[in-house]
Parts: C-alpha cells; structure tokens; sequence
C-alpha cells in the first residue's frame, strides 16, 4: 500500500523503515504537517498517516477523499484531531494507535513532577555556573500528601500506582470507570471537585473531549488548595492556560509541569530558536521561575516509538489485506464522560 506520512522526522521514518521491512508497504515520508493546503501531496495515495497536531477536520477529510485517499492512520492513541463524523460520512477508515508505552508516560510524568518540586532543572543550571548555593531550591517531601489523578487508564493507572505504593502518597481518582485493582491498593475514587479541593498535586491523564475541556479552569483554580501543582502530560486544551497565569501570579498556584500546550501545533516539533514566538501566553508562562514546560515528549522512548510503527503498519496491512482491524475508530463509539481511557 502507499502511504504518505505527514510531520515527519528522522526518528519517525527510521522506526517506520525498520517496522515496514517485513511488511513491503510504499512509504513516502513528508515533512510538513497536514493541513488543507498540503492536503494535496496525498493525492493518490490510498492511505495517509499522521500525528497528534496534523488537521482532519470536515474540509481535510473531504479533500482527501476526492484524492483517493481512503484510510486515516494517526501515529498516535488520541484522536480528538480527527472530525470522525465527517470521517463516516466520507467512507474513510482511521486508525490510531490505542496503547504503546504507557510506562513511558507515566515515568514521564513523575520525573516532571520532581523536577519540578525539586527544582532539578534550576539547579543544575546553577552548578554549570560553579554555583552551589541552595537559596530557592527548597522543595517538599512527596510521602504524605495527597495526589489527585484526574484519568485512570493505562497511564493514569501507572502514576496513581508509583505514587501510591512508590511513594506512599494518598491517591485521590477521577474516573467514570473506576480501576478495582486501584481501589484494592487504596486509591480513592471522588468528583473532580472534591480531588481539586483536597489534592496537593493534581496530574491530567485523561482524554480531550468537550467535557474534559479546560477542566483545570479558574473556578478549579479557586477551589484548589493554596500552593498545589499541576501536571499534564495529556493534552494542552485540559488546562485554561491564561487562567492558570492567573492563579501563578497570585501564587494560589505553586507550580506548573507541562509536556503539552493548547496551542502547541505552531510551536512543538520544531525547532524554533532562531525565530520570535508570537504566542503571548505561552511566552508568559515561561517567565515564571516555578514553570516547567517540555515539547510533548513524554511519549518519546526507543519502545514507544518502535510499538507506534509496528501496530501503525500491522493495522494498515490488515486493512489492505481486506480485514478490520481491531485499532479502527468509529463516530459512533460513544463520547466518554469527563475522563477516561489514554490520551497520547
């Protein structure tokens, strides 16, 4: 089958390359993002495959279509880029990738918050300046205090065990499937609104859907505990970035660790450090000492990356082989309510 493969970099077509040997598909490995002017370069190809911040919306998808294209591969778990319903309309599969290295995100996620805590990053860039003293460093002990995970699937699960057991944290959940071997070892189902109140940390695993939407906004902002931290490594739109500004400034909030950003596809990828980033917000909120924000890489593991191409191309072999494969999303799978399942 010929596939083109948009957003590309050299890691992605290396691991691709290597998953494909066995596999004979046409690969053709296209740097720019998909969006309905490069929409165009898929014309004939059978199948596209694509990341987290390419765009499928109604007009993309239909474009497509009238170039051939009939399967809509995302190298990815989540799919809140994708319009399914117009997708369903047109007649095109898509496929995602719905698991690959949850322990990857996951480890992520805790590294993210103990660099910031312990504000590892300030640190180190201390020392390379020969100085040692620890004025500002001051951070807090993780045993004991309260954990709020918002999201209990594959990663969310991991976070809320390694906390739990790893560091013997109070775990509060939310989810609208409660994990029973969770609650076996302590964790704490609640509403979103008692684990905002209660956390000390609250760490995002959950989907984007309309009801997830900014689900850390300013009234969560207003009913969480003065000084607590945020993580997310799910998607950007889980947070209200200019009401978490506001809750920096004010220090109800006492840190941030971001892997992802609502406005993220103009900026993440890339390499952008010879150019002036015209994002306000975003730029606002790397002024704050207790901000902590990496280019989505929470994902970014040899296993994570080899798991994406083996299952993207074992689902694309499937569909050309005239077999459904088990990775098809469909718009009628019912919307989830405020958070479940993987994100990534």
């Amino acid at each position: 089958m010929r596939i083109a493969i948009f957003s590309t970099k050299v890691y992605d077509r290396t691991f691709l390359e290597r998953a494909n040997r066995e596999r004979g598909h046409d690969l053709t490995f296209l740097e720019p993002k998909l969006d309905l002017v490069t929409a165009r370069l898929a014309e004939a190809f059978p199948a596209v495959c694509v990341f987290v911040n390419d765009v499928l919306d109604a007009a993309v998808l239909e474009r497509l279509r009238a170039g051939g294209t009939r399967i809509v591969a995302l190298r990815a778990a989540g799919y809140n880029n994708v319009d399914l319903d117009a997708a369903a309309r047109l007649g095109l599969t898509v496929l995602r990738v719905p698991a690959y290295s949850p322990h990857g995100v996951a480890e992520f996620s805790v590294g993210l918050l103990l660099a910031l805590d312990r504000r590892i990053p300030r640190a180190w860039s201390r020392v390379r300046e020969n100085n040692f003293a620890l004025d500002g460093l001051l951070g807090h002990d993780l045993w004991g205090k309260t954990i709020g995970i918002i999201g209990t699937g594959r990663i969310g699960a991991l976070v809320a065990r390694a906390f739990r057991l790893g560091f013997g944290c109070t775990v509060l959940a939310h989810d609208f499937r409660p994990d029973p071997n969770l609650v076996a070892m302590g964790v704490v189902y609640t509403s979103v609104d008692d684990l905002v109140a209660r956390a000390d940390v609250i760490s995002l695993h959950c989907p984007l859907t309309p009801q997830t939407r900014h689900v850390i906004d300013a009234a969560a902002i207003e009913r969480a505990k003065p000084g607590f931290l945020l993580v997310n490594t799910s998607r950007g739109a889980l947070i209200d970035a200019e009401a978490v500004i506001v809750g920096l400034k004010s220090g109800k909030i006492g840190g941030v660790a971001l892997d992802v950003y609502e406005q993220e596809a103009d900026l993440f990828f890339e390499d952008l450090s010879d150019e002036i980033i015209q994002d306000d917000v975003f730029q606002r909120l790397l002024t704050f000492p207790n901000v902590l924000v990496t280019g989505h890489q929470a994902f970014f593991t040899e296993e994570a990356l080899t798991a994406i191409a083996e299952t993207t191309l074992t689902a694309l072999t499937e569909e050309e082989a005239g077999r459904i494969s088990p990775n098809r999303v469909s718009a009628a799978i019912v919307a989830p309510p405020p958070a479940s399942a993987e994100t990534r």
